[in-house]
């Protein structure tokens, strides 16, 4: 029997926590959740549903992660998000998966996310494999935003679909985006990359045209459209932000004022 332990980072999450450690019951064998400062009832419900909870100072997505990990008992880990939650069919899939012998260190998953009122089957949205299931001993998680599993070899995948219950409103969508990109602005500054011009005025309309015609957003409706929208919006933003940081370097370099 491979043993689970089930790892979640949180912070004031106690609307989509619930959801998520019940699709757990009867699959974990151990839940672990890291908080960064939870003001509302999110260490409660953590530990009414069995789980061992943890504070850490927030830094990135993958240190939060991997601090998670390193907490777990058991050597294999399946990392969630709090708004996250397992079908019945990967429930199903991760019963079967325990009682057996395992084949990949790595397993993947299809994760379907839930957006402003009906499921999204297309606009690069689904099937969005993700990488969760992992022996510790052989990945982590590296990357400040867009976190992803670090591992050598081939992953393994389950049937079934990871429920994601995203932003409940456009204007969430939004004000993520916004986050978002000033953390992607950052990060493409800190590894070196200086041209960013070409790449705002060519990737942005070929994001749209990418998810909305190659990848069918046309097929899932206004929905659809809003998510090409907002895809072509986070390359402009992140783009013209890392502008931004690239004058300001220039602007110090010369002994310019602000």
């Amino acid at each position: 029997m491979n043993r689970l332990s089930a790892c979640l980072i949180t912070l004031n999450e106690e609307h989509n926590l619930p959801r998520a450690l019940a699709s757990l019951e009867g699959i974990a064998d151990e839940i672990i959740v890291v908080d960064s400062g939870s003001t509302d009832q999110t260490q409660v419900i953590a530990r009414q549903h069995g789980a061992a909870f943890f504070e850490r100072a927030w830094t990135n997505y993958s240190e939060q992660k991997n601090c998670a990990a390193a907490r777990a008992e058991n050597d294999w880990v399946l990392s969630m998000d709090a708004d996250e939650e397992l079908s019945s069919a990967l429930q199903t899939a991760l019963l079967d998966w325990k009682k057996r012998e395992t084949e990949f260190s790595v397993y993947e998953m299809a994760r379907k996310t839930w957006y402003l009122g009906a499921w999204i089957k297309h606009s690069g949205w689904y099937p969005d494999f993700q990488r969760r299931l992992y022996r510790r001993e052989v990945a982590q998680f590296a990357g400040i935003i867009h976190e992803s599993l670090k591992f050598p070899g081939q992953p393994g995948r389950l049937p079934g679909d990871l429920l994601h219950y995203t932003v409940r409103s456009f204007a969430e969508h939004q004000a993520n985006v916004e986050r978002y990109t000033a953390l992607a602005a950052r990060q493409m500054f800190e590894a070196g990359k200086r041209n960013w011009h070409g790449a705002m005025w060519l990737a942005t309309p070929w994001s749209w045209f990418q998810n909305y015609f190659l990848r069918g957003g046309f097929l899932d409706g206004y929905r659809g459209a809003l998510i090409s929208q907002m895809a072509a919006r986070s390359v402009r933003l992140k783009y013209a932000k890392l502008g931004k940081l690239i004058e300001q370097e220039q602007r110090g370099a010369s002994g310019e004022q602000p």
